[in-house]
């Protein structure tokens, strides 16, 4: 575990089993932490992972300034903890939010990404409607969560379409992920949507065609717009790969937490 102070902001970084050979730098979702990668780097013991609390999240610090949420700031933030590590080279794993991070860091600074996973991740919106609706809707949520609370919008957040798979879960499993999301804050979580949402990113299905390294796509069977985001990427990407996991919706890793991990495993070994 260490704190670092990466350009003026207090980021929170994890790292397991610090003497392994191979890294993983992992980048959690939306409402994540690092937390999100313990059952990984348990299920991995011969891999290292790094895994950082992004802007607005976990236990790193909330910006002051709205500027400071923005991608281009978070990539610019990555590069910074990856120097500071003397990470020359590594794997890169993002899920979803982390993904479309994941996705925009190895496309600005493609030398430093050996492999790239995406896991239930998007190269962003399209068209600049589509963005703009996206804002708008991505802004509207921010206002609810900064003026009825995190466990408000926790309660709503968890019972959204997207999730539906997840009821199936354990208590504990479902209570891991729940404290993962109530842990967070208002200004943090409002200022990711506003800042870094899918709407507020560039898009880089035009760049995908360009990336040369292997990148494997995740996607679980019960998540078709995901499934079917993968295929169209997939078709751009020159060294692209597509996996799905059965009877499973859009967090792999929480709903199948073994299959993800051998998944991870076999694709770098």
């Amino acid at each position: 575990m260490a704190k670092l102070i990466i350009r003026g902001l207090e980021t929170h970084v994890d790292i397991w089993n610090e003497a392994a050979g191979q890294t993983i730098v992992a980048l959690h979702g939306f409402t994540g932490s690092t937390a999100t990668w313990r059952n990984l780097a348990k299920d991995l013991p011969h891999m290292r992972i790094v895994a950082i609390d992004l802007i607005g999240h976990g236990q790193t610090a909330v910006p002051e300034q709205d500027s400071r949420f923005t991608m281009d700031e978070q990539l610019r933030d990555l590069e910074e903890i990856f120097s500071q590590f003397q990470l020359e080279t590594f794997t890169l794993l993002g899920y979803s939010m982390g993904g479309r991070i994941a996705l925009s860091y190895t496309i600005a600074y493609p030398h430093r990404v050996e492999k790239l996973l995406l896991e239930s991740a998007s190269p962003g919106l399209r068209t600049s409607k589509e963005r703009i609706e996206r804002c708008e809707r991505d802004d509207a949520l921010a206002t609810k969560i900064t003026n009825n609370g995190v466990q408000s919008f926790v309660h709503a957040w968890e019972n959204i379409p997207l999730f539906e798979s997840q009821k199936r879960l354990s208590n504990n499993a479902r209570q891991a992920v729940r404290s993962e999301r109530l842990a967070q804050s208002e200004m943090g979580l409002a200022g990711s949507l506003r800042g870094i949402g899918t709407g507020m990113q560039p898009s880089n299905w035009g760049n995908l065609t360009q990336l040369e390294l292997p990148v494997l796509l995740i996607t679980g069977s019960l998540d078709v717009k995901f499934c079917n985001i993968a295929l169209e990427m997939k078709a751009l990407l020159k060294n692209g790969k597509h996996m799905t996991v059965n009877d499973v919706g859009h967090a792999i890793h929480v709903e199948n937490p073994a299959e993800f991990a051998t998944i991870v495993n076999e694709y770098l070994t």
